[in-house]
């Protein structure tokens, strides 16, 4: 863009859309709606369970029918979708529960689309709730060596998005960052009839400490080591790219940058180079932290987040994964404008 005609103006010519709030709504470049939320949620087994996550203020655990309960508030009030994650009754070296017909997501799955046909149900594929280990993939030796084993953990990351598809699932989103696993999950899909299911992919998933309060939720802490073998380096950008380029190439149908807000940058390139549909994850930490300052009355919890989540939008973010998605469906349904004649 030329800025040289910008001399021609007095300074003040910057200002006279900014006088009021309906200026202001009118020459809006970004918009925040609920129909941009996603809402993850936590399911565990067993009836009326509400287990409160300490790290997490507001967010629980729920047994299926809380569940239910809790996703009919956020579609009445405009949420389109919501995220699963599992909490098994057992875990084992194998994974099982991830890929279980009675599993806690699959009946979670098949519970939701009996009872809000409408909502979109997206299932969270990874093995690292489900493993004995925690983490997202199985674990092999050599040489006294203990590593995450890729290869082998892809027929069973198949094995689980095909699960969810058969439980319902509206689209898998594979999060364990396993080299492969897109084009090993549409085939598999594909072979089992759901050509159709659209796959969201973590592409670009980085190995952040952002996560912290996410695994205190999901009870998914690994016991040994960490996961910077898989999940990306925080130094990296390029990288990201090719990671994103290699899931479109293998079938992704959306891709997501975690997390968010410290990785706007790449938020922005991986929307502008590609141009498919983009979600940004506002991980657990970004939603503690600001629960936190608030509750000491550092920051004002509704303008900052409300920030924060423009912020994405702004970087290139179609939708947002949030933990706040219900309190902050009803900030924007309270600030909307009303026009009475």
């Amino acid at each position: 863009m030329d800025l040289s005609v910008l001399g021609h103006f007095p300074t003040r010519r910057m200002r006279r859309l900014r006088q009021s709030p309906a200026l202001r709504r009118l020459v809006a470049e970004t918009s925040l709606a609920p129909s941009h939320l996603i809402w993850p949620l936590f399911i565990r087994p067993g009836r009326k369970e509400r287990r409160a996550v300490p790290a997490m203020p507001g967010v629980f655990q729920l047994s299926v029918d809380e569940a239910v309960r809790e996703a009919t508030i956020a579609y009445e009030a405009g949420i389109p979708a919501v995220l699963l994650f599992g909490i098994p009754e057992r875990k084992d070296e194998k994974a099982t529960q991830a890929y279980a017909r009675s599993g806690v997501v699959q009946q979670a799955v098949r519970t939701l689309k009996r009872e809000l046909p409408d909502l979109l149900v997206i299932t969270d594929v990874c093995l690292c709730e489900y493993t004995s280990h925690g983490h997202c993939g199985l674990v092999q030796q050599r040489s006294g060596i203990v590593q995450i084993a890729n290869d082998p953990t892809l027929p069973l990351l198949a094995r689980t998005a095909v699960s969810h598809a058969e439980a319902g699932a509206d689209i898998v989103a594979p999060s364990d960052m396993m080299d492969g696993r897109v084009a090993a999950i549409r085939q598999a899909l594909d072979r089992a009839g759901f050509e159709n299911l659209p796959i969201l992919a973590y592409a670009a998933k980085y190995a952040s400490a952002y996560y912290g309060p996410f695994r205190l939720a999901a009870e998914s802490a690994p016991k040994f080591g960490d996961r910077r073998s898989y999940q990306m380096d925080p130094a990296n950008a390029r990288e990201a790219l090719r990671e994103v380029a290699l899931d479109i190439a293998e079938g992704a149908d959306l891709v997501m940058v975690k997390p968010a807000l410290a990785y706007l940058d790449i938020l922005y390139q991986v929307k502008t180079l590609f141009g498919v549909p983009t979600v940004a994850y506002a991980v657990s930490a970004e939603y503690s932290m600001i629960k936190a300052a608030a509750a000491q009355g550092w920051i004002d919890e509704r303008a900052v987040t409300l920030e924060s989540l423009l912020a994405m939008r702004r970087a290139g973010a179609d939708l947002i994964i949030t933990y706040a998605a219900p309190q902050v469906a009803r900030w924007l349904q309270d600030d909307a404008p009303t026009n009475k004649h």
